[in-house]
């Protein structure tokens, strides 16, 4: 049974197709040998026996020099969101998606600096408030305190074995850092000490000092007599804050930023689908109707125009 079937199928399929590509192909030559001129449209139809058939649809709509391109709309919002959207007419989401864009921007421009201006605040007050000639000097000078954690002492680490760490001046007084002996220093200890100190003007060293305990102690309110690390000053904490609030102005405008990419990227769907709306909304059909009147052939020319909301 489901090979009879099939083959009915198929014997409808190959008549019919032909059937169908004909009358397309009569259809499109009609249209195509039309002029626009009812008079002698109205002619040769009459003539050809077209005029017969019952009326003729021509979809006008389709070069229609009102219809707008969903490509252009989309690239419009690409680049600025909402143009889109006044380019399909929808000026409402076409103000919605500019407001947010401009309100992004702002947000996003305004957070950067903001986070730049507490940058150079805080960076600036370690400069003037923190040394790193003062933690490697405490450091030194409590390497072997009982009061020290334990690994300290079990590694049995000299302070005579890192007398290079601090440079001196003839005078003996200590002007700067072996930044290479200081990191080994800092391996050495292990315990407490999770980190090696970067050298100045890096961002990671501006994060350092003000995050970790072991560098508490070159703060210039530190005691230097506290054998603890673990002892924080106010000042260490109020730094601290200071670049929690540059890092929190970044995130802001960061997040702002992503607002931006998101928002280019929904109004060029939206855009996209509000000139489908718009382009679907208009309709217009010419539909010419056929007439005998006293044994005369005539095209009567009926313009329907529908707008769907």
């Amino acid at each position: 049974m489901k090979k009879i079937f099939f083959k009915v199928i198929f014997v409808i399929l190959i008549l019919f197709i032909p059937f169908v590509k004909t009358r397309s192909q009569t259809r499109d030559n009609v249209k195509q040998k039309l002029t626009g001129n009812l008079i002698l449209d109205s002619r040769y139809l009459v003539d050809n026996n077209s005029a017969k058939t019952p009326y003729l649809n021509l979809n006008l709509f389709e070069n229609s020099p009102g219809k707008k391109s969903r490509w252009l709309g989309g690239l419009f919002s690409l680049v600025l969101p909402g143009t889109g959207e006044l380019y399909a007419q929808d000026y409402l989401k076409a103000g919605i998606f500019l407001i947010v864009e401009a309100a992004a921007i702002t947000t996003a421009v305004v957070y950067t600096h903001k986070g730049d201006t507490q940058t150079d605040f805080f960076q600036q007050y370690a400069n003037e408030h923190w040394s790193a000639i003062r933690y490697a000097q405490w450091t030194l000078n409590h390497l072997y305190n009982g009061d020290v954690p334990a690994s300290w002492n079990s590694n049995q680490i000299k302070a005579s074995d890192y007398n290079d760490v601090l440079i001196y001046d003839k005078n003996g007084n200590p002007t700067g850092v072996n930044w290479n002996r200081l990191n080994d220093l800092e391996i050495a200890i292990g315990d407490g000490y999770s980190h090696q100190l970067p050298t100045p003007r890096q961002q990671q060293y501006y994060e350092l000092i003000g995050k970790y305990p072991q560098f508490s102690h070159g703060w210039d309110t530190s005691n230097q007599n506290d054998s603890d690390f673990h002892v924080l000053t106010p000042q260490f904490l109020w730094y601290a804050h200071q670049r929690g609030l540059a890092n929190e102005y970044y995130t802001t405008g960061n997040t702002a930023i992503i607002f931006i990419y998101v928002n280019h990227f929904l109004s060029v769907l939206d855009a996209i689908w509000s000139i489908d709306k718009y382009n679907n909304s208009i309709a217009m059909k010419l539909r010419i109707n056929h007439l005998n009147v006293a044994g005369q052939e005539y095209l009567i020319p009926t313009v329907n125009l529908s707008y769907n909301f």
